[in-house]
């Protein structure tokens, strides 16, 4: 079993064109001996956003803190502390921050697909 706070994991950036202001945590995945899942946390900065991408594996997301919106089917959707988001497969999406804290967000996704 593991029990910690994200914030111990060593956080990973991404700042390029594509991506803007985001930090990565793979909190629990293969290190952990997971087998079947993927939980990572993310924080998006003020102003940050995630690629606008597709790929061939689900994931679901819980929004945990700030405010956001979803690209989903071409528009953007509004989000906030509490929402869940699930992405099926292939289907394009990005995440972006709205608001003036951090966007905080948990993810989970299939172990055998990147982790990060």
């Amino acid at each position: 079993m593991k029990i910690m706070h994200y914030s111990q994991v060593s956080p990973r950036q991404f700042d390029a064109e594509a991506v803007k202001g985001v930090t990565g945590r793979v909190v629990i995945g293969k290190a952990d001996g997971a087998q079947h899942f993927c939980m990572r946390i993310f924080e998006l900065s003020e102003n940050g956003y995630s690629p606008k991408h597709s790929h061939e594996w689900e994931h679901e997301i819980l929004i945990h803190s700030g405010k956001g919106e979803v690209w989903q089917d071409g528009k953007w959707v509004s989000v906030s502390p509490g929402y869940t988001v699930f992405i099926p497969p292939d289907e394009e999406h990005q995440i972006r921050n709205t608001g003036h804290e951090k966007l905080v967000f948990a993810c989970v996704i299939p172990s055998g697909v990147p982790e990060l």
